[in-house]
């Protein structure tokens, strides 16, 4: 029992320290929300050229996340810890002394470069060592990161501009992040085993065409900035390059070694919170971009007046992430994602009738009370969803999930704008005076996100039960019977992989 208590106090540290990496490279994803007219004027460039900062991350992300699947398998964890930070900071040491547009840009690029590795590396630790009793509580702390960090970004970047130069949005965070990282390198340890693997370097191009070009178009469709490629081409390039990707998986597994083992898939409780997981961050997204918008552009607030307003709810969602966490462990995830999925659709649904005369603090209450229910969906997701899983399948779980979440962003982001944006020209068309038809057309899209929300709540009904229920224990059957039939011997037994000939 002491000894057992002993590795349990090492795991937690190990858990802490990553997830305290994960919030400070996370943070920055959205930092820049609020910079980019200041970065227009300040270094000459246009609003076409200025999106960059934000689509590069985006694109970065999209790319590099399914390519993790294959990288924590193949070095320690502490090589991994120190590539995701070294990264970080070396991008965000390039960004805060960048010359000019082009170096800030590659500073960006490598900072989501390493962003990309810390996330699934955090999710990937939780599930090897933390038992199985105490998954729920911890991931509850991992929706700090999810939560907290994005929904401060955008207000912290707005009370830097303030008083300071845009280049302290770099600054402030890269000694945090030095101590961050030379406190988690001190304290981690490696964590499973390496296990050594052929790089399928087809499979890396494929990641980049697909993905990369999926997200692109996904968040450009429905922009007012032109980019250098149409919307539709690059979305039907990077459906084609997924497909293909795919493909290439699946012949991969037959004989080698994938580079995302698709053998995720075949798995029905990861599927309903690959589904839940997707759909959710779509509404959450829609809330997030418009909310500001409307509270700018029809209700006239400032720009770090609408950050502080969406503030408190993406602080109330992680902070009760690990009571949540707590709550999944005795109950289990369906008496807690189905409620948290009904409150969510209400929400939006009344967030939608508020648009049309509501006083402004009642956006501030709808969505503190969105961001509870949405606590209420996500921790249980990516628990029982990863969970649900060999342990072989771990690091591939995490990265699909990674990847399904910056496409969900994308893809939410762009199905409002465009839903915003074609109601609001319509009614302008019939002589509605701009702010009015901006409402108008944030409410139809909202319509749109309670849509969304509706099929959230249909897969939390199909979600796990309280552990140790009956349906549960079968599912486990079958998934260990899948492993020890399908998989092949480098996944299958104790779901660790065996060393492969490169």
């Amino acid at each position: 029992m002491p000894e057992l208590t002993r590795e349990w106090a090492r795991d937690r540290v190990i858990v802490r320290a990553l997830t305290v990496a994960a919030f400070v490279v996370v943070l920055n994803e959205t930092i820049m929300v609020n910079a980019i007219p200041r970065l227009m004027e300040v270094l000459d460039v246009s609003a076409r050229a200025a999106q960059w900062l934000s689509t590069g991350f985006m694109l970065t992300m999209a790319v590099v996340i399914p390519v993790t699947g294959w990288f924590l398998q193949r070095v320690t964890t502490r090589a991994a810890f120190a590539t995701a930070m070294g990264l970080f900071v070396s991008g965000t040491l390039l960004a805060a002394v960048a010359p000019g547009f082009e170096v800030l840009l590659a500073g960006r690029v490598i900072q989501a470069a390493g962003t990309a590795v810390m996330f699934p590396l955090l999710m990937t630790t939780v599930m090897t060592v933390v038992p199985v009793e105490r998954r729920g509580a911890t991931m509850g702390n991992v929706s700090l990161v999810m939560a907290v960090a994005p929904a401060l970004g955008p207000a912290l970047s707005g009370v830097v501009l303030q008083v300071a130069s845009w280049r302290w949005l770099f600054g402030l965070v890269l000694p945090i992040a030095v101590l961050v990282g030379l406190i988690g390198l001190k304290v981690l340890t490696n964590v499973g085993e390496t296990r050594p693997g052929r790089l399928d370097l087809l499979s890396v191009l494929l990641t980049a065409l697909g993905f990369g070009a999926l997200v692109y178009g996904l968040s450009q469709l429905g922009g007012e900035v032109e980019g250098p490629v149409h919307p539709v081409t690059a979305l039907v390039v990077g459906v084609l390059g997924v497909a293909v990707f795919a493909w290439r998986q699946w012949r991969l597994q037959r004989g080698s070694t994938p580079l995302l083992d698709l053998r995720v898939l075949s798995h029905r409780v990861y599927l309903v919170g690959l589904g839940m997981l997707s759909l959710g961050f779509m509404a959450l997204m829609g809330a997030g971009i418009l909310l500001p918008i409307y509270l700018q552009q029809v209700r006239g607030l400032s720009v770090l007046e609408a950050g502080l307003m969406v503030m408190p709810g993406g602080l109330a969602m992680g902070l009760l992430g690990p009571r949540v966490g707590r709550w999944y462990d005795r109950l289990g995830a369906r008496r807690l994602a189905v409620p948290g999925a009904v409150v969510v659709t209400l929400t939006m649904g009344a967030m939608t009738a508020a648009t049309q005369v509501a006083p402004v603090w009642v956006f501030l209450a709808l969505h503190l009370v969105l961001s509870v229910g949405l606590a209420l969906v996500f921790t249980p997701v990516f628990s029982f969803a990863l969970g649900s899983l060999p342990a072989g399948l771990y690091p591939h779980g995490s990265a699909m999930l990674g990847t399904i979440q910056q496409v969900a962003a994308a893809a939410g982001t762009a199905l409002v704008i465009t839903v915003m944006a074609t109601r609001a020209a319509q009614l302008a068309q019939g002589a509605v005076p701009g702010p009015e038809a901006i409402g108008g057309g944030v409410q139809l899209a909202l319509v749109v996100s309670t849509v969304l929300t509706l099929a959230v709540l249909g897969l939390s009904l199909l979600s796990p039960g309280r552990p140790g229920e009956p349906e549960d224990d079968l599912d486990r059957e079958l998934d260990e019977l899948l492993e020890h039939e399908e998989l092949p011997a480098e996944v299958a037994g104790d779901g660790q992989l065996a060393t492969e000939p490169c």
